[in-house]
């Protein structure tokens, strides 16, 4: 078992993520959560229940205690890891010109967003040179609906003199289509910003694989 641990770790620093697949990358997290046993199977056990290695990561403590073997110190640890990767992705955003960052912009939507069991309601403030001043979480909701409410929408936005906004939110389902609902809610705040003088410059749907620009789609 050591020699599988130093051979997998070895590899992993010679090739960098690319040399293993999920289920090895799983691994090589779990040997800090479990010193002194092979942890194969528990990784294995892991992707199959969740589904890939990002799932696994975005799973709550609860559901990735109802796996066998998966014990609070394993929970805590992806837990440390999901953080660690949430943060990761913020940095390349925040206090960037959003226009030049985009990409970075969409990966860390999805890195927080995409694999959540849950809709998420964020709000991107950004300044008057489009540099953004702020990643907020403005609600949480159920399976399908997140309650917002343009008046504290708007009302955020003054507190920080934000010039302009972005809104993002994801479906579980995995399909970003939007409902008649978002696309309403979305024209409610952007009048209601309008009114401040605030530009809502888009609202982003993220799935699980991609993701759908409001503005892009002409709805509001």
């Amino acid at each position: 078992m050591r020699d599988h641990r130093k051979r997998l770790r070895d590899r992993f620093l010679a090739g960098g993520p690319a040399a293993v697949p999920d289920y090895e990358l799983l691994e090589l997290v779990l040997f800090r959560a479990i010193p002194r046993q092979d942890v194969k199977p528990l990784a294995r056990a892991l992707i199959d229940h969740f589904g890939d290695f990002n799932r696994v990561l975005s799973a709550s403590v609860t559901q990735i205690g109802q796996v066998p073997g998966a014990g609070p110190a394993v929970a805590l640890e992806l837990k440390i890891v999901e953080a660690a990767a949430h943060r990761l992705a913020r940095a390349r955003v925040m206090q960037r010109h959003v226009v030049s960052s985009w990409d970075a912009l969409l990966t860390y939507c999805h890195t927080v967003m995409a694999h959540r069991d849950t809709e998420q309601f964020r709000i991107l403030f950004l300044d008057t040179k489009n540099v953004l001043i702020a990643d907020e979480e403005q609600a949480k909701g159920t399976l399908d609906h997140v309650p917002v409410y343009p008046r504290e929408v708007v009302k955020r936005a003054l507190e920080l003199n934000a010039a302009s906004m972005i809104l993002v939110h994801n479906h579980p389902s995995g399909d970003p289509t939007p409902s008649q609902a978002d696309i309403t809610m979305t024209r409610q705040i952007s009048d209601a910003a309008g009114t401040m003088g605030i530009t809502v410059h888009d609202h982003l749907i993220i799935g699980k694989s991609c993701e759908i620009s409001l503005r892009a789609q002409g709805l509001f």
